[in-house]
Order: structure tokens, then sequence, then C-alpha cells
């Protein structure tokens, strides 16, 4: 059982340095077609009574923090009711290891934010293994367009370390989130999570798991799976191929003239020579879709092979 929820984690309100109050990021969420939401404002503790009343059954608000620090941001979703990480630490400190053990110990998650945001302090300088996720895609920076040369960077950097991870066992999933400060950008990008229901535990446990891709909007609509052996295997889950050829599947809308490749270790290729791989060859494979110009789509985590 489980299904697809459509999220943005990374979000700003009148109480730090955005120009929603948090009704009004309520009600974007529910016209952006989000099924949850993630408050996280620079170094102050969410408290429930502001955002109680906002959520229901149709809207999931998960209580979080943007730690600001000299040396780069991270993201702490699934807070208690007026937790606040510390965030005076820097790289080599103790206290940052320290804030994630709290993170962990309150059941939620830790993101390394816009690793190579363009401005004083917005390059993360913490090392990337620490965190349970990485937010390759933010739209903060992005003008009008939710794509632009430093999610390319933070991307191609988590590309890069993927099969290293996956082979060691552990290995960070990639979200996408908007960083709304400002009207109207709520959802862009966004992360669509396969899971068991839209709970709090739910959602981080599959975040943490990988079992998500993300998309430019919600007029993207994937769905990514391979087959071999008899077994079939969606994003973030493993797949045992008994050494059989792996049958890749791909469904997809909304993106016209879409650009498909199939990602694994062993590099790229367009879609139309990636439908059939082996696990001999690659310990995981993933997509991304981009449009003609090259900005980016929806891309997807890995489903594992073995």
């Amino acid at each position: 059982m489980g299904d697809w929820y459509r999220g943005d984690c990374h979000v700003h309100s009148v109480h730090s340095d955005g120009e929603l109050t948090p009704a009004e990021l309520a009600a974007a969420a529910r016209a952006a077609g989000l099924d949850f939401l993630a408050v996280t404002e620079h170094n102050r503790a969410a408290r429930a009574g502001t955002w109680d009343r906002l959520g229901g059954e149709d809207l999931l608000i998960l209580l979080g923090q943007e730690v600001t620090t000299r040396t780069g941001h991270w993201l702490a979703l699934g807070l208690r009711p007026g937790q606040l990480v510390d965030w005076r630490h820097r790289v080599g400190e103790p206290t940052f290891r320290r804030a994630l053990r709290e993170v962990r110990a309150a059941g939620g998650l830790s993101v390394a934010a816009h690793p190579h945001a363009p401005y004083p302090g917005g390059d993360l300088m913490f090392p990337l293994e620490a965190f349970d996720a990485v937010e390759v895609w933010n739209g903060a920076w992005a003008s009008d367009r939710p794509w632009n040369a430093d999610n390319a960077a933070a991307h191609a950097e988590w590309g890069r370390r993927l099969a290293a991870g996956v082979r060691a066992g552990h290995w960070q999933p990639a979200l996408g989130n908007s960083d709304t400060h400002l009207v109207g950008r709520l959802g862009t990008p966004q992360t669509v999570v396969f899971a068991e229901g839209l709970s709090a535990p739910a959602i981080l446990a599959a975040m943490r798991a990988g079992r998500s891709w993300i998309a430019e909007s919600a007029a993207v609509h994937l769905e990514f799976t391979a087959e071999a052996d008899g077994r079939e295997a969606g994003v973030g889950e493993h797949l045992a191929t008994g050494g059989r050829p792996v049958e890749l599947r791909l469904a997809l809308a909304g993106v016209p003239d879409p650009q498909v490749r199939v990602h694994t270790e062993r590099g790229k290729a367009p879609w139309e020579a990636g439908g059939r791989i082996s696990a001999a060859e690659t310990c995981f494979v993933r997509v991304e879709v981009r449009h003609p110009d090259g900005r980016m789509a929806a891309l997807t985590n890995p489903i594992l092979l073995s």
C-alpha cells in the first residue's frame, strides 16, 4: 500500500524573511496542488499553534528550521513544536555533529541546503555525507526559471558521488524545493514522495529512503520502474536481478518535447538506447528529463540493482 504525495520542504514566511503569512503559504500550497509543506524559518523555532489550524487531511505541515550558519545552510525537518536547533557551529566543530544527532533523535531529517548558493555563507562547507539528503534543486535564485548554474553544480556533485555511496551502502537521496520567499514561487520545484500515508513519520521515512523524484511543477507526472527475473522495483527501491537483464519502463507527462536520459555508474545515454541494462555493469539506474534548451524538468533518485 501507499501513494504518491507532492511537497515543498523549504519555505519561509513573514516569521523570518519571507513575504507570505503562514495562512497565505498554506493557501498557496493547496492552490499549487501540494500535499505537504515543511516550514523552515531561519534559526527560528516553528510553534504548533501557528500552523496546526492551517493544516488538515489535505495538507500535512511539517515543522522544521533552516539552520543558517556562517559556513553553509542545512534543513532540519520534522522537529518538535518549539524545538530550536543550535546554529552556532562551523566546519570541524563538535557542535555540528551534536546538532545533527539532535534532529535525528526527534525523528527528523537533516538536508544539505543549496550547496552552491551565490552569496556569502551560502556555499556549504560541511561534508555532504554527514546529512540524510541533499537539496540538489533550489528554486529561490532561479528568477522565472527553476534551474540555474548553482543547481547544476549541486546536481553534478550529487551525481558524481552517487555510485560510491550506493556501493558503500550509504547514499544521500536528492530533494528539490522552492526555498520560497516571494509570492508565486511555492512548489517550483517540488519533491514527489511515495509514502505509506500522509503523516510526518511516513513522509520523512520515504524521503530518507529515497522513494522520491523531483518535478519542476505539479504539471509534471512521471513513473519509473525496473523489472528483472519476474521482480519489479521503483525509485528508491532495491531490485535483485538474478543476473537477468533489467527492463526499464517510463511513463511521462507534462513536459513538451522531453529529452530523457538514463543515468548509471557508466554514464548517461538517451532513453531510446537505455531501455535495457545489466546489473553486472552498474549498481543503480535513474532518469532525468530536460527541456530542449537543457533546463531540468524532472529527475529521479536511483533504483538500486544487484
